[in-house]
């Protein structure tokens, strides 16, 4: 039988990574970050200083890589696991810049795809309905509106110390998303046989179901 492949797509902040992970625990696929993967080369040029005529050779170096510990994504930068890292807001928008550039998304391209290829999975990201996985079984577009994404990232660091005001963090969501969807390869857009969800007033538990509902109903209970 081959593998099924859902494809989930939006914007920063939206919940894509906690719910695809809820989504996929409870279907048994294997979740794909894909964003870890960018946000690990934006690590990997920043701590190595690599200006930006110089990323395109300097990627072979970058040995990124997912292993699956305890059915859990962690993401390596050699041997380093560097899941912890990359969350920090300056990767966040350094990831956000680098991920534009060419190079770096075909780089990152075959590892994704052989991902896919290999497994059942829920893969999160900018452009993986409309570029990473066009055939993707299931396409959906998961949303919120910048308010709402900006308010629940504040609270998710203001436990944290110099955690920024709302304001800076919805500025920076603001930017962020003309950034994504204004780049010129592979833009942020909804495909369009993706299914839109907006999750503004919808709990995560909510959330995850309506994606449940959607998945199910589109390849059937027996290919979980």
């Amino acid at each position: 039988m081959s593998t099924v492949n859902i494809a989930i797509d939006g914007p920063a902040g939206a919940g894509k990574s906690t719910i695809a992970k809820m989504v996929s625990a409870k279907l048994g696929y294997i979740y794909v970050d894909t964003g870890a993967l960018y946000r690990t080369i934006a690590l990997y040029i920043s701590e190595n200083h690599i200006a930006d005529e110089d990323i395109e050779k300097s990627l072979p170096g970058a040995d990124v890589s997912l292993r699956f510990i305890d059915g859990a994504q962690r993401v390596f930068l050699g041997d380093r696991d560097v899941s912890e890292l990359i969350r920090t807001p300056e990767i966040s928008m350094e990831a956000s810049r680098t991920s534009a550039i060419p190079a770096v998304r075909e780089y990152l391209f075959g590892t994704q795809q052989k991902i896919a290829r290999e497994n059942n999975v829920i893969m999160d990201g900018r452009d993986i309905g409309t570029v990473v996985l066009p055939d993707a079984d299931v396409k959906i577009f998961l949303t919120a509106s910048p308010e709402e994404r900006a308010m629940r990232r504040y609270k998710e660091l203001s436990a944290k110390p110099n955690c920024p005001c709302y304001e800076d963090i919805l500025c920076d969501i603001i930017e962020r998303d003309y950034n994504d969807m204004h780049r010129a390869t592979a833009p942020l857009k909804q495909a369009e046989d993706a299914v839109l969800v907006d999750t503004t007033h919808l709990t995560l538990e909510e959330s995850a179901d309506e994606m449940i509902r959607i998945i199910t109903e589109t390849v059937g209970e027996e290919r979980k």
